[in-house]
Order: C-alpha cells, then sequence, then structure tokens
C-alpha cells in the first residue's frame, strides 16, 4: 500500500517538476524576445499565413476564424487606447491633455505592444489547434460572416477613430524627439 502511494507522489514531483522546467524555460524564450519587436511581428505573421493556408486548404472553421477576427479586433481597440480614458474617468485630472498650456502625459497604451503582440500569437495558435476537431467545423456561409466582420471593424474604427479626434490623441509616436539647437543665421554669424 505504502510503495504504491508513494510512486503516485513521485510521479505527481516529476510532473511539478517538468511543469516548472517548461515555464521557466518559455519565460526565457519570451524575455529574450522583448528587445526584438521587428521579428516578433514577423513571427506572429508567419504563424497567422499557416492559419490562413490550413484554413484556406481545408476549406472551412470559418466561425472559429470569425471568433478570431471579433478577438483580434477587440485587442487592437485595448492597443489603440489610452490608459486613462476621460469618457469612462468622468476627466477628474488623470485625463488626456486638450489644450496647449496643460501638462503634458505621455500615451500610455491600455494594452501594451508586447502584451498586444503576445495575445495575438496565443489566440492565433489556440485557433490553429481548433482547426483539428471537426466540432468546430459548423457550416456557415463565409461571406456573410466576412461582411458582417469588415462593418463592424469599420464602426468600431471609426468611433475610435472620433474618439482620438475628441480627446486629441494619436497612439503612435516615432520614437524620441530630438533637439536640434538654434539654427545659425543665413549671414553665417554664430547664433547668440
Amino acid at each position: 500500500m505504502e510503495g504504491a502511494s508513494g510512486d503516485g507522489l513521485g510521479a505527481s514531483n516529476s510532473l511539478e517538476k517538468w511543469k516548472t522546467n517548461f515555464s521557466r524555460t518559455f519565460q526565457h524564450y519570451l524575455d529574450r524576445s522583448t528587445p526584438h519587436p521587428v521579428g516578433r511581428w514577423l513571427g506572429a505573421l508567419g504563424v497567422a499565413l499557416i492559419y490562413l493556408l490550413r484554413v484556406y486548404l481545408i476549406q472551412g472553421f470559418y466561425i472559429v476564424t470569425y471568433g478570431l477576427g471579433i478577438y483580434l479586433l477587440n485587442l487592437l481597440i485595448g492597443f489603440l487606447s489610452p490608459i486613462a480614458d476621460p469618457e469612462i474617468e468622468g476627466l477628474d485630472g488623470a485625463s488626456l491633455p486638450t489644450r496647449g498650456s496643460d501638462e503634458f502625459k505621455p500615451f500610455i497604451r491600455r494594452l501594451p505592444e508586447f502584451k498586444f503582440w503576445y495575445s495575438i500569437t496565443k489566440a492565433i495558435c489556440i485557433a490553429f489547434v481548433l482547426t483539428f476537431f471537426s466540432v468546430c467545423d459548423v457550416p456557415v456561409f463565409w461571406p456573410i460572416l466576412l461582411c458582417y466582420w469588415i462593418v463592424l471593424f469599420i464602426l468600431t474604427m471609426k468611433r475610435q477613430i472620433m474618439h482620438m479626434i475628441k480627446y486629441k490623441y494619436i497612439p503612435f509616436s516615432l520614437g524620441k524627439q530630438k533637439y536640434t539647437g538654434k539654427k545659425a543665421p543665413a549671414n553665417g554669424s554664430p547664433p547668440q
């Protein structure tokens, strides 16, 4: 009796050890990928192309693809939205600057770029795995789903762009601004 319970405990410990080692290794590679956004996004694009190729060759799993599209649209909205939304918080001081005299507050995303990439990649991998289960292949007329998704995308982006215009923010930056100093006068004398 005691030997049987000891074997179960040993198997449980080895499974826990394997899980811990896998988690550490996975986190190590995630951490190493952090400073390489171009490589990460190219990898995500590759995974997406493989998924789309599989869906195209199987000619199915349109509901899974539609659900993936809705989820990706939701992630995009989080990526383009500020962490302190003036509409939600009621303009109680922690809002975006609306006038030139307001204090500058940098744009901080509700969903950071790394989490955006990670969520997209994870969602595409889950959708890819779902394409191996026939129960997920619900027969639908895919052009209607595509049209509905396009309409949803247009309406959602219109709302997001109107929000950006209303609160005067741009969710993208082109890097740190550089100070070039005073320009020299046209006659060649040094600046004063």
